[in-house]
């Protein structure tokens, strides 16, 4: 069963962009499945304008009028991040903003810097959608760390109140066996689980196993025992450059 008490307070970041309405609807969707509480994060001037903009989303989607809004004015990536410093936030949702690259999608450069420097987790998505699509397939990077294990009981929460049609548990550059170990923090579930070790010499063999299982969302584990902005792990580094789906970094 999803701890809800695990995320209590929900950031999502927005732009006037053409996404706009469709992120703020995926950060609505998350903030109902762990029963938090969302606030906008806006980088840019707070005029009229830009207030009737929230106030008319926010009525479509109907989310409360009253909903919190961070104004913040600089860099953008820097203005995110201190904005989630300075409230105490828990997840933030953002659009991927991805670029295609060789057929392979990468991260934008705000996106990039969530990842890698966020004390908090983030939550990306690639494609969001006005009537957001349930998670049918997830794939989680099993990681054998208390944290790992933690985080694993949270992407197993989220799959069973999306009615996750499997969830893959994976393992790079290790055995079989290994990667079977992350099953016994399940326990009893209703989720069908999947182990799978892939083997490769960099991060793109899960991606491209991801993209083989047409995965709804990647569910990746980090630590944040170092200081922020700390280099991701050599074994998931590689998310800051390729994205294949939506993506979830469990802090």
């Amino acid at each position: 069963m999803m701890n809800l008490s695990s995320y209590k307070a929900i950031a999502v970041a927005s732009t006037f962009s053409p996404r706009f309405e469709q992120v703020l609807s995926e950060a609505k969707r998350i903030r109902d499945r762990f029963g938090s509480e969302l606030s906008l994060i806006y980088v840019g001037e707070r005029n009229e304008k830009t207030a009737q903009i929230f106030r008319d989303a926010l009525m479509q989607l109907q989310l409360p009028g009253d909903s919190t809004i961070y104004y913040r004015q600089g860099d953008p990536a820097e203005a995110i991040l201190k904005a989630l410093a300075d409230n105490d936030v828990d997840l933030v949702v953002a659009g991927a903003l991805e670029k295609e690259v060789i057929l392979r999608p990468v991260l934008g450069n705000v996106a990039r810097r969530l990842v890698r420097e966020a004390g908090c987790s983030v939550l990306l998505f690639t494609k969001p959608e006005r009537e957001p699509k349930p998670l049918r397939q997830i794939v989680f990077i099993a990681d054998y760390s208390e944290h790992g294990q933690q985080a694993f009981k949270k992407a197993l929460g989220l799959a069973a109140a999306e009615a996750c049609e499997r969830l893959y548990v994976v393992r790079t550059y290790t055995t079989f066996d290994e990667a079977r170990a992350s099953l016994r923090a399940a326990g009893q579930t209703d989720v069908p689980i999947e182990a799978r070790c892939l083997r490769g010499n960099t991060g793109f063999a899960a991606s491209d196993f991801v993209q083989s299982v047409e995965a709804d969302l990647l569910v990746v584990p980090v630590q944040t025992s170092g200081p922020t902005g700390e280099r991701l792990p050599n074994h998931i580094a590689w998310i800051t450059d390729v994205i294949p789906c939506n993506l979830w970094v469990i802090r």
